[in-house]
């Protein structure tokens, strides 16, 4: 078993990124080399613009290249509970932003040429129990007669030529889609080059600091000055960014990946072959790769990824999940194991805009792989002084009280929904 994550293990490696110092003054410094980040590069340099992305690592290698691979459209809440919580006009809002989103995506991989196998699949929101299922039949009815009509119920009965596991029905969002993370992280950082952007690996930031108008930021390689600064860390936010350390909780997802399927194990599991996501507070996410492994995911603890002890533990209690779900995988093997961190906000709604003389996106809840390409190209407009897009405009994003960054609170969060889960 390799304790390190499928896209990135199967994806070829970015090579172009800035061998020299870190350096010069720029347009924009973009922080963060994920899909937010990178696809506002690849905007802003397509504009003309002088931008230099700053990634601590390497492309991708945050939670654009530790997801479970899905570009699944529709709210990490209920319709019905954001319609609840926010109103009518801006729920719809936020929904058809997860709807355009994907369109985004399938656009931006058609016109670089990104080869990420990129797919329309459809995503089942799978319910768990009887009573979930009355739950989504009710945001279903909403969501299809007021903000979706590709979507469908889907009856016990119907799932059996979906999925070969005994769920009690399911809403069907024929939107959704999937692809190769890694590739397109590669891909997309690729294209950013092309247009004129500056990547530097291995760049982390360590201070910034803001005169005017003017924005100094020292990395771990150098020091660059830039007229606008974009955040796109998320989750791996740095203490430098206190703003946004205090409104982000850093929660670990884990997921593992079998080894290849034969075809007549994918006929007796996933025949459907969508995206899947189960009905349970702690539940758990799935789809097939590319090479026909389950990938199969989801907050086995609730404790931040540290090292490849804590990966293996998560790992065997989703394997448990798995051979729960999928009995006839009980005994397959697994070939990869990794965990990444999730930006959640507290309201579960991401977040994005302009704060004290700094851009950014993040929280994004779990919905990240597709929306932050969508919310990088719009950020990128508004810096550039276009149409400003921003579907989160306005929305109000208040600090967690007592809270800094280190998400202390978070087993007594993962206690409480295990309870949740057991009674509901």
């Amino acid at each position: 078993m390799k304790f390190v994550s499928y896209w990135h293990d199967t994806a070829p490696a970015f090579s172009g990124g800035a061998q020299g110092p870190v350096e010069g003054h720029y347009d924009a410094a973009v922080i963060g080399g994920g899909f937010t980040g990178l696809a506002a590069a690849r905007q802003l340099a397509k504009a003309g613009a002088k931008v230099a992305v700053l990634e601590a690592e390497r492309v991708g290698w945050g939670a654009s290249g530790r997801n479970g691979g899905h570009l699944n459209n529709g709210l990490a809440h209920s319709y019905l509970s954001a319609k609840a919580e926010l109103g009518k006009e801006r729920a719809i809002a936020l929904y058809r932003a997860l709807d355009d989103s994907v369109d985004t995506i399938e656009a931006l991989v058609a016109e670089e040429g990104i080869d990420c196998n990129f797919r329309r699949a459809g995503k089942l929101k799978l319910a768990s129990k009887p009573q979930h299922f009355e739950s989504i039949a009710r945001n279903f009815e909403a969501v299809h007669a007021e903000v979706d009509p590709d979507t469908a119920l889907l009856s016990a009965a119907d799932l059996k030529s979906e999925i070969g596991s005994p769920f009690h029905g399911a809403m069907l969002s024929k939107k959704s889609a999937m692809m190769h993370m890694g590739r397109y992280a590669a891909g997309l950082a690729a294209a950013a080059v092309r247009h004129g952007a500056v990547i530097h690996e291995n760049a982390k930031v360590t201070d910034h600091k803001q005169t005017g108008k003017r924005h100094e930021l020292a990395t771990s390689r150098g020091r660059i000055s830039a007229d606008n600064v974009l955040v796109a860390t998320g989750a791996y936010t740095t203490p430098n960014f206190g703003y946004f350390r205090r409104r982000i909780i850093s929660v670990g997802s884990f997921i593992i990946a079998t080894r290849p399927l034969s075809d007549a194990e994918i006929a007796a599991t996933m025949p459907g072959n969508r995206t899947c996501v189960t009905s349970m507070n702690i539940g758990n996410y799935f789809r097939l790769s590319p090479d026909n492994r389950l990938i199969f995911g989801g907050r086995a603890r609730f404790s931040a990824t540290s090292d490849q002890r804590s990966d293996a533990k998560s790992g065997q209690i989703l394997r448990a999940s798995l051979a729960a779900i999928f009995p006839q995988l009980a005994k397959v093997e697994i070939d990869y194991c990794w965990g990444g961190l999730v930006d959640m906000t507290k309201d579960r709604f991401p977040r994005a805009g302009y704060h004290d003389g700094v851009w950014y996106a993040m929280g994004y809840s779990g919905h990240g792989a597709q929306l932050s390409t969508h919310l990088g190209m719009i950020l990128a407009d508004a810096m550039l002084g276009r149409e400003d897009r921003n579907p989160m405009k306005g929305l109000e994003w208040p600090a967690i009280p007592g809270y800094s960054g280190k998400p202390w609170f978070l087993p007594m969060v993962g206690l409480y929904y295990k309870a949740l889960d057991r009674v509901q």
